[in-house]
């Protein structure tokens, strides 16, 4: 657990740090935003590291104890969801009338992935994993109002939207599929 906690730490640590104008820039100013980029990116990718680490260690164990029993129905809500969580996190990447209407598809879709596991999962692990994930996102989705960012490019026409919807619903696939067990829990 001890893996999994430090990797979450670090992981949402570097990613509040942009949430705190001031200490953003504070530290760009003092270090330069390359450097600043860099040791973001590093914390981040350590952190994910641990995260994996963690759960692999963690998952299992008499730790890992089950908190409740989530009804079978859960489980095939959490394969529904996944599929908006998919088309909702590659139109964060492509310009899109979903990207418009989401505004912030990333942050859309990890709240929809963090909320669909702890519908289907009722042990530690998932409430530590994915709970942590899905409070933070809705801090940051609250913190992302108060700061200005810049706008970005409305869509034109309906191409992004295809484009966002047909790659979504390859990866979920995918994913549900087959890169889901590669990460030792297989779906189907």
């Amino acid at each position: 657990m001890t893996l999994l906690i430090t990797g979450l730490v670090l992981f949402f640590g570097a990613h509040l740090a942009p949430t705190a104008q001031g200490l953003r820039d504070g530290l760009v100013e003092k270090i330069g935003l390359n450097p600043y980029k860099l040791a973001f990116s590093l914390a981040s990718l350590a952190g994910l590291v641990l995260i994996c680490m963690g759960v692999s260690a963690f998952r299992g164990t008499p730790a890992d104890i089950h908190l409740w029993s989530p009804p079978l129905w859960t489980r095939h809500l959490a394969f529904a969801l996944m599929l908006f969580a998919f088309v909702s996190i590659v139109s964060a990447y492509i310009p899109s009338h979903i990207r418009d209407r989401a505004r912030h598809p990333m942050l859309l879709a990890i709240k929809i992935w963090a909320a669909a596991h702890l519908l289907a999962n009722g042990d530690l692990l998932a409430l530590l994993l994915f709970g942590s994930f899905l409070a933070f996102a809705v801090f940051d989705r609250i913190s992302v109002k108060r700061r200005a960012l810049a706008p970005q490019a409305p869509a034109q026409g309906y191409a992004g939207d295809a484009a966002a919807v047909l790659i979504g619903v390859a990866l979920w696939a995918a994913t549900l599929f087959w890169l889901h067990g590669l990460a030792g829990v297989p779906l189907l």
